[in-house]
């Protein structure tokens, strides 16, 4: 098959979410192409988990709405997945827990038999749903000795207990070629900025950009970088801030409650001149909202946040490959223009798993201009961007200030400087947008000619790609969203008659922003539940409006 879909599902704390990624990296070794979706509520145990794991010959960023495997640790699985199951599909279920057509295993017996604990179960699983698609012992095991962090020799008992249970009933085909890494899309934005040059990171934990957080944690002491974890959210963007002047490549990473809190940072920033990077990811608000769900919903917000005006850049990756590209650009836009410079993902991207690229991108380094002494911090360049300098410095005092200054960063209410630093910031944003107008900011795909587009950004690309390669239609898809490419836009429209905007969320963001840069859509497909469509659930809704 050039595909296959597994849905696994059961209670939170039955390690569902960690259960599905050893699946997807069994899949990754055997060659394939793999996405996963993790799906629960806010809840620390019980509620419905559930994770699809989608594996194909060709990169996948989106799950389908069927699956050939179910596999059930409880019934309300079988029941509430049952429609999702292919015509020749089979659920492989818990036989202590579940009653269901298709293959049972007893869990409880095979592990008290050989006395181990019961989320050794997963192993179980993750063994059966391999043997039943035929794939050799000697291709999984390797994969459960890296992939299980503890007890090791007992999960690999249970392991090969539950394989010789379950009968073969598939053979899945191997395409072949090297393991991907399959990481969330958390951790390649994090590698992303490490990529880019990154000193610090700084967070307090919000899902669902806490992963961020998480990785770059483990891998602090290895990659040199410093992790802090603040009190809130507001000492989190000033310490940042107070890196960032220091010298050190500064990053944070929040929801959009979180960046509520850091909105007088972000105004701080812009006044000062310090550079910064803000990851957002959005879930599904107002308020607390649905927080492990998803939305985007909260890029008018972003774009407008903090009180004055100051330039700044957004970016939206929807794979991999961009989020490692757009993070590390990200560094370097806010260093290069002295901004706050924003990734902007959602739930469906920072905790969906990806396989990737095993290179990161090849990145020509940023020089910082050398500044002129006697030293003036705001310095009034042709281009705005001043001479950048940390202190400590001989002889010379770098000051930064959120009041409005003159050229050295001496306060001052004169009106004609006042005049002059607001000029000097919107100098510097058409600096900006000169240097990000270009083809790179915006993606064409399907058939360049068609006078019918669907534009879409972020995550939601991902089944737009597919449906795209369907039917006989252009897609456009801008991953940088401020400030906006307004020239590649209009060329990559070019000879469109009818325009489609399909995105998440209720009012339409993206829909809006074109239409202050004279883009009119003429049909909008928007869902704001707090679920991604289906690959076949959008195509439904694009037939009807086509």
């Amino acid at each position: 098959m050039a595909e296959y879909s597994v849905l696994i599902g059961g209670k939170a704390g039955d390690g569902i979410s960690q259960a599905g990624q050893v699946i997807g990296s069994v899949f990754s070794s055997l060659g394939y192409h793999v996405y996963q979706y993790v799906d629960y509520p806010s809840l620390i145990r019980g509620g419905h988990n559930f994770c699809i794991i989608r594996a194909a010959e060709t990169p996948v960023t989106a799950f389908r709405s069927g699956a050939d495997v179910i596999i059930a640790f409880d019934q309300q699985t079988a029941d509430l997945h049952k429609g999702r199951l292919s015509d020749d599909g089979i659920v492989i279920f818990d036989a202590d827990r579940v009653r269901a057509h298709g293959q049972g295993i007893s869990l409880g017996q095979i592990i008290s038999t050989r006395q181990g604990e019961p989320i050794m179960g997963n192993t179980a699983m993750i063994s059966a749903l391999f043997r039943y698609l035929g794939v050799p012992w000697e291709k999984v095991e390797p994969v459960l000795q890296r992939k299980i962090p503890k007890k090791i020799e007992k999960n690999i008992e249970i392991a090969r207990a539950a394989w010789d249970v379950l009968t073969p009933g598939k053979t899945l085909k191997l395409p072949g070629g090297d393991s991907k890494p399959f990481l969330s899309g958390n951790e390649w934005i994090g590698i992303g900025l490490l990529a880019g040059g990154l000193d610090a990171y700084i967070a307090y934990p919000m899902t669902p950009s806490s992963g961020i957080l998480h990785f770059l944690a483990s891998i602090a002491e290895e990659t040199g970088i410093q992790v802090y974890h603040p009190e809130s959210e507001i000492a989190v963007i000033l310490m940042a801030l107070g890196f960032s002047y220091a010298g050190k490549k500064a990053a944070v990473g929040t929801s959009g409650g979180g960046f509520c809190l850091m909105t007088e940072g972000v105004s701080l920033a812009g006044q000062a001149e310090i550079p910064i990077v803000i990851v957002v990811s959005q879930r599904t608000g107002p308020s607390t909202g649905l927080p492990t769900y998803t939305a985007q919903s909260d890029l008018l917000f972003i774009r407008h946040a903090g009180q004055g005006e100051f330039p700044r850049w957004i970016a939206a990756p929807a794979t991999p490959y961009e989020a490692l590209f757009l993070a590390a650009e990200a560094v370097r836009i806010a260093w290069k223009f002295q901004i706050p410079a924003f990734i902007v993902t959602d739930k469906s991207f920072s905790e969906g798993l990806f396989t990737g690229p095993s290179l990161l991108p090849d990145l020509p380094p940023h020089r910082v201009s050398a500044p002129a002494f006697p030293y003036h911090r705001y310095e009034d360049m042709p281009d705005g961007i001043s001479p950048l300098l940390s202190p400590p410095h001989p002889g010379e005092i770098v000051k930064v200030n959120s009041y409005t200054h003159d050229f050295k960063g001496i306060t001052t209410e004169d009106p004609h400087l006042t005049t002059t630093m607001a000029d000097k910031r919107k100098r510097k944003a058409m600096a900006l947008l000169e240097y990000i107008d270009q083809s790179e900011s915006v993606l064409i795909e399907g058939d360049k000619k068609a006078p019918v587009c669907v534009i879409a950004w972020g995550s939601v690309r991902g089944q737009v790609t597919e449906v795209t390669k369907m039917h006989s239609f252009r897609a456009v898809f801008p991953r940088i969203l401020e400030p906006f490419p307004i020239k590649t836009m209009t060329a990559a429209l070019e000879g469109v008659t009818r325009v489609i905007v399909v995105e998440e969320s209720a009012t339409g963001q993206i829909d809006t922003i074109l239409r202050q840069h004279g883009i009119v859509p003429n049909e909008c497909i928007r869902r704001y539940d707090g679920r991604p469509s289906t690959v076949e659930e959008l195509e439904n809704r694009i037939r009807r409006v086509l």
